[in-house]
């Protein structure tokens, strides 16, 4: 198995249950929305972080990461590659232990610098689409 499939499967199955997902929003035409639900489905519990700090699938939202009241274990992000990064830094002050960046976010520099800080990360993949790869 490749480091990077050893990865996925770590931060899917070992590093914990409370997913952050920054960027979802009641907004079922957003991709956050349906992979929120997929990951609800694999057992994760899933804190919508977006700055209408709305309620999705029955868990209360937070306008920021920084504003969670109780541990995340991994940062998933929804938004744009030129706003990753920052949110990477907000993942690792946080305390976080892993940081996975959706499909088409790429920010090589928030990458060396989360992998430095002892956090796993994942860039440019989806959970949902990689669960059922994990057998």
């Amino acid at each position: 198995m490749d480091a990077e499939a050893e990865t996925i499967r770590r931060i899917l199955e070992d590093t914990g249950d409370t997913w952050a997902v920054v960027g979802l929003s009641n907004n079922r035409a957003r991709a956050a929305y349906g992979v929120a639900e997929v990951l609800r489905r694999f057992g994760k519990r899933v804190v919508p972080v977006h700055p209408k700090a709305e309620a999705v699938h029955g868990e209360q939202g937070y306008a920021s990461l920084a504003k969670i009241p109780f541990p995340v274990d991994v940062v998933d992000v929804f938004v744009n590659s030129d706003l990753a990064g920052a949110v990477a830094d907000e993942a690792v002050a946080a305390g976080a232990r892993a940081v996975w960046f959706q499909l088409g976010v790429v920010d090589e520099q928030a990458y060396e610098r989360t992998r430095a800080a002892g956090l796993d990360m994942i860039m440019d993949r989806c959970p949902a689409i990689e669960i059922p790869r994990l057998g």
